[in-house]
């Protein structure tokens, strides 16, 4: 809020520098703050999704040994997504990148007693690196390219360059095949599933409001590199399109109920990213946003549910609406939003995907429709 009230809601960029951080060679790199209309929307998603996932995670974890250490781990989730949506420059965005990856192993690993857990943990970890080595070799080609790492320095320089140079081309696909390890794209997407391991509350974070909106919103705050790159974004409309088609057929045949939802996830992100490779950034972090409330919900739904049956598989329940009338209700509403049924907020950010599709390729605007469909 304070954030808020600071930038008068003008629209205009601040950046708070707080101290320079080190210098190696001609490169100079500030620990500073970017704040702007879209790091307020991803703040405003981070730490309103996240504040109510702390209030259930209380009574949802209040028996467990390890609540304190939950707790460390939940926050120290938290303060690396909000460092990653508010770094100035692409090294202090990397730093909150590898830390929501390093937290992502802790939580997901949280019952590390348990050895498929651990497996699970390492299986994210060591996907993710792949993506972050990809992710970094592109931030190395930015310097070499715009002698600077710094959003202010980079992006207005691009707008004026030309389509189509080879560095760039490189730099986007670099950048986005990072993206593809932290949002689960193909091929990069079967960690996400196993993250299920972590207790229900890690899973509603990490699919809704953090680590899985990072290639995301990198794309966004990239875009005037991407525009300049139009194969590149081409792949990232046909690597979206791919990823949200697999994804919603495999929820499809899955029992296990957060396993539904974690596939699901893939699939929204895969919908975020068709977004974005049809030029539509705006539309592609409202769907973001929206997401992140009702796939928040659908996990902490589940959560309840699982507390009450004992049991993840949709085989063992049924009949729960007269014994759950309000887990029932919210449960429904946030299956409306996720399949875009009017007035609820998945119909307004779906509709705009679908419309960008439209005038984009009408091949994908129609298994983008199929998709959709899936979903719901």
């Amino acid at each position: 809020v304070s954030i808020l009230l600071y930038s008068n809601f003008t629209g205009q960029p601040v950046t708070v520098n707080l101290f320079h951080w080190f210098s190696a060679g001609k490169l100079s790199v500030d620990f500073s703050f970017l704040i702007d209309q879209l790091s307020l929307v991803m703040l405003l998603m981070v730490t309103g999704v996240g504040f109510l996932i702390h209030i259930y995670s209380m009574g949802y974890m209040h028996d467990d040994e390890a609540f304190d250490r939950f707790f460390a781990y939940l926050n120290l989730f938290v303060f690396f997504m909000l460092l990653l949506v508010m770094g100035s420059n692409y090294i202090v965005l990397f730093t909150g990148w590898e830390g929501v990856g390093l937290c992502s192993y802790l939580l997901i690993g949280f019952w590390f007693k348990n050895p498929e857990y651990n497996k699970a943990a390492n299986k994210a970890f060591i996907m993710n690196r792949i993506g972050d080595l990809a992710f970094l070799l592109g931030v190395i080609l930015i310097f070499f390219q715009f002698g600077s790492v710094a959003f202010a320095n980079v992006l207005p320089v691009a707008q004026s360059m030309s389509d189509n140079q080879p560095a760039m081309i490189a730099i986007t696909l670099l950048l986005f095949i990072g993206a593809t390890g932290k949002s689960a794209q193909l091929p990069l997407y079967t960690w996400l599933p196993d993250a299920m391991a972590g207790p229900t509350p890690v899973s509603a974070l990490i699919h809704a409001a953090t680590m899985v909106t990072a290639g995301i919103y990198m794309i966004a705050r990239s875009h005037a590199l991407y525009d300049l790159a139009p194969m590149a974004l081409d792949l990232v409309a046909v690597i979206g399109l791919a990823t949200a088609l697999l994804a919603a057929t495999i929820a499809l045949y899955q029992n296990d109920i957060k396993k539904v939802l974690a596939y699901s996830t893939v699939s929204q992100l895969g919908f975020m990213f068709l977004a974005l490779g049809v030029g539509a950034y705006t539309t592609g972090v409202f769907h973001v946003m929206t997401h992140a409330f009702f796939k928040a919900l659908l996990f902490l739904c589940a959560g309840a549910v699982i507390h009450a049956v004992h049991s993840n598989e949709m085989k063992d329940m049924g009949g729960l609406r007269k014994l759950m009338p309000i887990t029932h209700i919210t449960f429904f509403i946030a299956c409306l939003a996720i399949a875009g049924i009017p007035p609820f907020s998945g119909f307004y950010s779906k509709e705009e995907i679908l419309t960008a599709a439209y005038h984009s390729n009408m091949t994908i605007y129609v298994l983008a429709l199929i998709t959709g469909t899936f979903t719901a």
